[in-house]
């Protein structure tokens, strides 16, 4: 599976944004995705993931209520809603697929995307 992370860009505090990842490959509607983030000087940080079907979701819970993770699957495509900006959301965020169901590595990463949030 290839990944192409998409949507970023230069917003306000309290704008809302979404993130789009385009996948190719055959097998990207039989594998969970996820995204992350990375500021500047900080860790990867996990943001939330969606099952293959995109019947269930999860969320870090300090983002959750702000951000939506959805896909498309007859698309190839994943989404990652990002609502009620703040500046600390600033960070290049990553969409990433398949994950190893008992490490939660992910196998496939896309090259991110920059979204930064002017106060």
């Amino acid at each position: 599976v290839q990944l192409q992370a998409s949507g970023g860009g230069l917003v306000q505090a309290g704008d809302s944004l979404r993130l789009s990842c385009a996948a190719s490959g055959r097998t990207f509607s039989s594998v969970d995705m996820g995204w992350f983030r990375q500021a500047p000087g900080k860790e990867r940080e996990f943001i939330g993931g969606i099952n293959w079907s995109g019947g269930s979701t999860y969320y870090k819970d300090s983002l959750k209520g702000r951000f939506t993770v959805s896909r498309d699957n007859a698309k190839n495509t994943g989404y990652l809603q990002m609502n009620s900006l703040k500046p600390e959301d600033t960070a290049v965020y990553y969409c990433a697929a398949d994950p190893d169901i008992a490490t939660m590595v992910f196998r496939y990463w896309g090259q991110g995307t920059l979204v930064t949030v002017s106060s």
